[in-house]
């Protein structure tokens, strides 16, 4: 190697040549004390133009796999630009002391149909990537997880279809300016060894206000896990800075009925939010397809975790044959040290179908990072099914809205029904009735609380009657199931939109 080369690496990569984590912070930090510049698109027409049916006609040749002729426990697989996704991304790979570019090459993809001349594709860039991992069967290499689009990833666990996304950071979500997207614009993907069960990735995030690296640790598995590792640079102070975003869709469900003629009972990627308090207190929030924008959030300090949760399993509950709602995962945020004082925020989005992700979670610091300073945060990304988190106790199963058999006497009283599944409930006495403590904030008043053996399941259904003081206004309602003086469940926090 010249000498020049040399001390460039040495240089760039530390004095054993090695990248790692500190690399993409030091990018990073000189990135937000330069002015940002906006990336402009230069796609061909044939691929700008695309609609998303047209472009999914586009796919990698498998064959063509990083690692693949490696015979490597993951292989890297990419997305062509084009549709929506006209930013191309820089992927590279580190191999021991060495850092390669992976160079896109319009003869690794297949453009199915498309009338389209692959000369006129060289010099463009990869939109993203996704990893592939023998999860269900050692016999063939699953998508484990993918990178496409902004700052967006996705991921999947055993028995597994791809629902809900993960984001690296929300800027501005739910507010009247608007929303800064933030981008990953260059990876790096640390080459594993043959007998590695986990897989390496560094990212350089960048936008007008924000520059961050990001290091993504996936281990695949019954709940894939990825832990992250961030380090953020404010370039000028934001509004809102949303810390561990989950994204996810919700049209309808057993609280909301369909208001269009639809065979499926539900469709939704995530049911719930979950909220594991930093006092032992377990909260859910069943999520609404609201008529207009909904943001609401629950302050705490040191959270233990939160996620959108699919917590309904039942094809039943679906009838989807091609979505398969039953088996897409939820989505658990657990923190890495202390986050200290913030909120849980969700962003709850009107939707007239399923094709917009219109729900959105994430943690917001109470504290915002200063400028030009940097912002260290870490957590563990779970993708959950079989063993998703839930509280000790007890938790909501399901949330129904209706007053069913009784007759409606007044427009304002609005009936629910909440049913509660748990283990706490096999060691409960026969001699112990649980009760339903339910609240409402001052544009409610709750009528009825009523708690009744489920016979079917096995748990407890809590009945409960509210009247609503001004129909333009939402109503906050609170409730949980006790046993004397021993708390029993979750707490069932629940929102009814303005009409």
């Amino acid at each position: 190697m010249p000498l020049s080369a040399a001390l460039l690496l040495s240089a760039t990569f530390g004095s054993a040549f090695a990248f790692d984590f500190d690399n993409v912070a030091k990018q990073a930090k000189e990135l937000a004390a330069s002015s940002y510049s906006k990336p402009e698109g230069s796609l061909p027409k044939e691929i700008a133009n695309l609609d998303y049916g047209q472009y999914k006609e586009i796919r990698f040749r498998p064959e063509k796999s990083t690692w693949r002729s490696q015979k490597l426990p993951f292989e890297l697989a990419f997305f062509h630009q084009g549709y929506a996704f006209d930013q191309p991304v820089k992927i590279n790979e580190i191999n021991g002391q060495s850092v390669r570019e992976i160079r896109f090459d319009p003869n690794d993809f297949d453009f199915g149909a498309l009338k389209v001349d692959p000369r006129k594709m060289r010099g463009l860039g990869f939109a993203g990537f996704r990893v592939h991992f023998p999860l269900n069967t050692p016999k063939y290499k699953d998508e484990v997880l993918s990178f496409l689009g902004a700052s967006y990833f996705r991921g999947l666990g055993k028995d597994q279809t791809y629902g809900l996304s993960a984001r690296g950071l929300a800027i501005d979500t739910g507010l009247s300016s608007g929303e800064e997207f933030p981008r990953f614009t260059e990876f790096w993907i640390e080459r594993p060894k043959a007998s590695d069960k986990d897989l390496t990735i560094y990212a350089l995030l960048n936008s007008r206000r924000v520059t961050g690296a990001y290091r993504f640790v996936l281990k695949p598995g019954v709940d894939s896990t990825v832990d992250v590792k961030a380090q953020l640079y404010l370039r000028e102070n934001v509004s809102k800075l949303g810390l561990a975003p989950l994204t996810s869709m919700f049209l309808h469900g057993d609280n909301q009925r369909s208001p269009v003629d639809d065979y499926r009972p539900e469709v939704h990627d995530s049911d719930g939010l979950s909220v594991a308090s930093g006092t032992g207190e377990w909260i859910w929030r069943p999520l609404v397809n609201p008529k207009r924008l909904l943001v609401t959030s629950y302050s705490l300090s040191n959270p233990a975790g939160f996620g959108l949760m699919q917590r309904d399993r039942s094809f039943a509950s679906y009838q989807d044959l091609n979505a398969h709602y039953e088996n897409q995962p939820s989505a658990w945020v657990q923190p890495k040290g202390n986050w200290g004082n913030g909120r849980v925020e969700l962003v709850q989005i009107p939707t007239p179908d399923e094709t917009n992700d219109n729900i959105v979670a994430f943690w917001v610091p109470e504290t915002q990072p200063k400028v030009g300073q940097p912002f260290n945060l870490e957590y563990t990304l779970s993708w959950q099914k079989d063993a998703e988190k839930r509280p000790p106790l007890s938790w909501v199963t399901q949330t129904r809205r209706g007053l069913g058999v009784l007759k409606k006497t007044d427009d304002n009283v609005i009936g629910l029904v909440v049913d509660f599944e748990g283990p706490v409930f096999k060691k409960l006495s026969d001699k112990v009735q649980p009760e339903g403590v339910v609240s409402a904030d001052d544009n409610g008043k709750v009528l009825e609380a009523k708690v009744e053996r489920n016979d079917v399941t096995g748990g407890w259904r809590m009945t409960v009657r509210v009247r609503r003081n001004e129909d333009n206004k939402p109503v906050e309602l609170r409730g949980f199931l006790r046993g004397g003086s021993t708390t029993l469940s979750e707490t069932w926090s629940y929102i009814l939109p303005p009409n």
